[in-house]
């Protein structure tokens, strides 16, 4: 595949444009209180637990440690984990892929906590457990 100028322009000004929302210039991992703060080039600085984002989720603080901000400021590296978190994506909330996120959401939406779901699992023990599906639907 051959790159044209008129390639390698397009993908400047998509650059630009992306950077334009802020960018990262520093970042570090704080061991106290478990997170990874960003400092971006507009003066704003966001930290996020690193359990939240792909890839960092189960990492010792020494590999969190060493983090590379790409020449863009559009990603951070971590190299001993090979995992990247994407700047604008993070800016969005968004700390990984779209399974990998599914999969988080998933796992707190089980998770769920109310008096209404506990007593509805009483319930379903006291009647043996859980109804069984029926083939066809029960129709």
């Amino acid at each position: 595949m051959t790159v044209t100028e008129q390639d390698v322009q397009q993908s400047e000004k998509r650059m630009a444009a992306l950077r334009e929302n802020g960018f990262a210039v520093s970042a570090r991992y704080d061991r106290r209180s478990g997170r990874v703060v960003v400092n971006l080039n507009t003066g704003v600085q966001i930290a996020f637990p690193s359990r939240l984002a792909e890839g960092l989720a189960d990492a010792s603080p020494a590999d969190l440690a060493e983090i590379k901000v790409s020449p863009a400021g559009l990603g951070l590296h971590w190299p001993k984990l090979d995992a990247d978190v994407y700047v604008p994506a993070l800016l969005q909330g968004v700390f990984g892929s779209k399974r990998w996120m599914a999969a988080q959401l998933g796992a707190t939406g089980g998770q769920a906590r109310s008096h209404a779901k506990a007593a509805a699992a009483r319930e379903n023990g006291r009647k043996g457990g859980r109804p069984r599906k029926v083939a066809g639907g029960g129709l």
